[in-house]
């Protein structure tokens, strides 16, 4: 299993100090990360990769917001395979129409992303589970619309938020998992009382079990009320000593 972690979760040292967070993030042992709009830092980004052995093979980017030409360019030359779309408001989540648009646009961008050898996928909040459709979870309505390229990044811990069950959702969208988020804490929108992988209300290793066919697991934290780098090597240290 490879691990990756998610910058947003370093997004204040980031900001003070990127090639020096990057180098951290690399001692602390990851060899990959998750960029987020990335395209105004590709290239800061793309010489602290160089320097500390990192590589990037998925980011989040707002494809259905900001200059997609753009976006695919800045994510080639950090070398990623796929640009995951991280955010559309709970407000189009709520009827099958607004769900068709949404996929419209993402399959849209797929093919774009492929003239440039990228791959197009989207990541969830609770929203998309608390909304119903046609009796299913809106997440679950929208990947029946997905062309079949497009990949999920499913959100293990906002899953359970939107008050659904992870591994159901998980079994349920099968092989379009490619990567999930790997987070943990009570399971509220209380974004400060995240905790460290193994220490909250996450069933981790039935969740990571239940994805057969992800690629890369992504650590995150949306927040964190103490140490950041700590929270991250305790959910590293966890997620490297295996299943016991």
């Amino acid at each position: 299993m490879t691990y990756s972690l998610q910058l947003y979760t370093v997004r204040k040292p980031l900001e003070e100090d990127l090639p020096g967070t990057i180098a951290r993030v690399a001692e602390l042992g990851f060899t990959k990360v998750e960029p987020y709009n990335f395209v105004a830092t590709a290239d800061a980004l793309a010489e602290a990769f160089a320097v500390n052995g990192i590589t990037a093979p998925s980011g989040h980017a707002p494809l259905l917001k900001d200059d997609q030409d753009e976006i695919f360019a800045a994510a080639k030359k950090l070398g990623m395979t796929t640009v995951i779309d991280p955010f559309i408001p709970a407000e189009q989540w709520q009827s099958a129409e607004e769900i068709h648009k949404t996929a419209a646009g993402l399959n849209a961008a797929a093919k774009k992303g492929a003239q440039y050898g990228i791959r197009v996928g989207y990541h969830n909040h609770a929203w998309e589970l608390e909304s119903k459709i046609n009796g299913t979870t809106a997440l679950e309505y929208f990947a029946t619309l997905l062309d079949p390229e497009l990949v999920l990044e499913v959100d293990t811990y906002w899953v359970s938020v939107g008050g659904a069950n992870a591994v159901d959702v998980l079994t349920s969208l099968g092989e379009r998992v490619k990567y999930i988020h790997i987070k943990d804490g009570p399971l509220t929108t209380d974004t400060k009382a995240q905790l460290p992988a193994g220490q909250g209300a996450v069933p981790v290793w039935d969740v990571i079990g239940a994805a057969k066919s992800l690629e890369v697991g992504v650590l995150e934290f949306d927040d964190y009320a103490g140490d950041i780098f700590d929270g991250i090597a305790q959910s590293l240290a966890f997620l490297n000593r295996g299943k016991a």
